[in-house]
């Protein structure tokens, strides 16, 4: 099962969240903002792996985040098999790439 770590206020989070409704076999969403012991779960996670590096450089959050049943963790939707964001957004991976401020 891969884990996602979002929120609905991020619209990358909302566009990843449309696609794996009725897939909760496949993929367990984690809104970090629902409860505090998320996001002290996520944060644990953001500030020991060196992937969220350049999202922190750049002031972003790093979500929606993929965790994949190995530990590996990605930041692209397309890695977990969905869709990235098509619209433009402050929160989009190529922004994180590119070295913008986002989520």
């Amino acid at each position: 099962m891969i884990k996602i770590y979002g929120m609905p206020s991020c619209p990358d989070c909302s566009y990843v969240h449309d696609q794996i409704v009725g897939r909760e076999d496949e993929f367990d969403y984690i809104d970090i903002g629902s409860h505090v012991k998320k996001m002290k779960e996520f944060t644990r996670l953001r500030d020991t792996n060196p992937v969220f590096d350049t999202c922190k450089a750049s002031g972003g959050i790093g979500i929606p985040a993929f965790v994949f049943e190995d530990g590996t963790v990605s930041l692209d939707p397309e890695d977990a098999g969905l869709k990235a964001n098509p619209g433009v957004s402050a929160c989009s991976i190529e922004d994180h790439k590119a070295g913008r401020k986002g989520c």
